[in-house]
């Protein structure tokens, strides 16, 4: 998942990352419908190869997001996607045919930060915040390539204590082990202290040294985007598609889904303790289905419960009798 405000590069740098267009068909909305728009959740799939490892990932976007007047509660589209996606593998693993579910749980969010600020702005902290407990963030600087590098260092230095200060939980990359390679103990610490990583994005060739790089053109000189002096870009991707894939779906499904699971349980046996009788094993909440149909569907499930309810009655009445 991408968020963040208008123009900070989300798009482009999505594209940088997957080395494809996923934006052709996007249409750039004028000021006044900018006003009227909403937020949204956009889902776009994408097939890439890694060292010969073939990967089908999904990027939600979230246009709209920070653009009202009043951002009021403006993540609570996102927080309700990401609780659809956790109910819907709730429903699937807890259902019969467990074999071949589809995770579409959200594994990474990653946050674009302005370069144009002091540090985080309110709707910053309040937005991570709010998905701390549900999605692994990752904070990003946006086009670095508008700071100097010691304006990168400070911004950094200043974000770094902002989170720290509204005790934000960001993703915290695992430690590595005792036994490791030291050069893998340096990227280790390489990436730990890069965070929040300052990226650029940009799919424009460019000819450098004689080699044709992916960079952009000003008029004092060009910025490589996969050059590691000149930005974070070259480590976030490999974080995010090589060397940390794996546990930012392992934190996911033992920690941000396990709590949410844990949740649904705990207001399961509330409810069954309030009303006295056996509820659905499967939480209701809110979902893109009308209201007439889910409330059907409710009903359907507590007639079956009832029938099983009648029929274990009977069966136990039966192996009574027999054993009288």
């Amino acid at each position: 998942m991408v968020a963040g405000e208008f123009g900070l590069g989300k798009s482009t740098l999505v594209n940088s990352l997957f080395l494809n267009d996923l934006y052709k068909e996007r249409k750039l909305l004028n000021a006044e419908e900018r006003i009227k728009q909403t937020v949204e959740i956009t889902k776009h799939t994408v097939d890439i190869e890694e060292k010969g490892v073939k990967l089908k990932l999904t990027i939600v976007d979230v246009p709209g997001f920070g653009d009202a007047i009043n951002n009021t509660e403006c993540w609570t589209p996102v927080t309700d996607y990401i609780n659809q996606q956790f109910e819907q593998y709730f429903r699937d693993e807890s259902g019969l045919n467990r074999k071949n579910i589809q995770d579409n749980r959200v594994h990474c969010c990653l946050y674009f930060i302005s370069p144009f600020g002091q540090g985080l702005r309110p709707i910053d902290v309040e937005f991570m915040k709010a998905l701390q407990d549900k999605v692994n963030v990752v904070p990003l600087i946006a086009k670095a390539d508008c700071l100097t590098p010691s304006e990168i260092k400070k911004l950094k230095e200043q974000v770094r204590e902002e989170i720290d200060k509204y005790g934000i939980k960001i993703y915290q990359f695992p430690d590595c082990d005792s036994d490791e390679d030291e050069e893998i103990k340096q990227q280790d610490k390489g990436l730990k202290e890069s965070l929040p990583f300052a990226v650029i994005g940009g799919n424009t060739v460019v000819e450098v040294r004689g080699q044709r790089v992916r960079g952009r053109l000003y008029p004092w000189g060009i910025v490589e985007v996969e050059n590691p002096s000149h930005c974070d870009f070259g480590k976030l991707r490999n974080m995010l598609i090589r060397t940390h894939m794996h546990d930012l779906k392992d934190t996911t499904n033992d920690c941000h889904y396990e709590n949410y699971r844990a949740q649904c349980i705990q207001n399961m046996t509330s409810k069954m303790n309030a009303d006295k009788r056996v509820e659905s094993p499967i939480p209701i909440l809110p979902l893109s289905t009308p209201a007439v149909e889910t409330e059907n569907l409710i009903k359907k499930k507590d007639e079956e419960l009832r029938r099983m309810q009648q029929m274990l009655q009977k069966m136990q009445q039966q192996m009574h009798g027999q054993d009288l």
